[in-house]
């Protein structure tokens, strides 16, 4: 199954990562008490990356090829996940916890990422498609480390569906 394995939040740009166990998704902004979603990111207003998330079999790949280890929150993602290619949910809603997301874009890594990493070389490891992805909180509600990932399609297609069904309740 697939599920929510880690959480960070950064209350401003440049600050260190912290581990959470429960946040509140708040819907077209963010996650409560994060730099995106208060505006002071580091490349605030430029950048529209609500949530970010990253696969934990990722992460662990990095580790085995490099020895480097971003289980503490280095990688600047927000959101660690296990038994999912976050790139299948590109263009998919998608449930974390009691939270609807849509992804919207790969999220390579970038010279920031580096600058503010206590080890040299973690740009480069996240390369390679394992920079993880963007996402936009739809509906907002918590989650907490240990929630279900859970594919809801393609946007497209629940967005007809969700359509159709409205149209036939009015």
């Amino acid at each position: 199954m697939a599920r929510v394995t880690d959480l960070f939040l950064a209350p401003a740009g440049s600050e260190p990562m912290e581990s959470v166990d429960r946040v509140e998704a708040v819907a077209d902004a963010g996650l409560r008490g994060d730099r995106y979603c208060t505006g002071e990111g580091y490349y605030s207003p430029y950048d529209t990356c609500q949530v970010t998330l990253v696969a934990r079999d990722a992460l662990a790949a990095i580790e085995r090829e490099t020895g480097i280890d971003l289980t503490d929150g280095q990688h600047r993602r927000n959101v660690v996940v296990a038994g999912v290619d976050v790139h299948d949910l590109l263009d998919h809603r998608f449930r974390l916890g009691e939270a609807t997301l849509v992804g919207t874009r790969p999220r390579p890594p970038c010279a920031h990422v580096e600058e503010l990493a206590a080890q040299a070389g973690v740009a480069s490891a996240l390369g390679d498609g394992r920079g993880g992805i963007c996402a936009d909180v739809v509906e907002g509600g918590a989650v907490a480390v240990g929630d279900a990932v859970t594919d809801l399609g393609d946007r497209d297609r629940t967005d007809a569906i969700v359509e159709r069904l409205r149209s036939e309740h009015e």
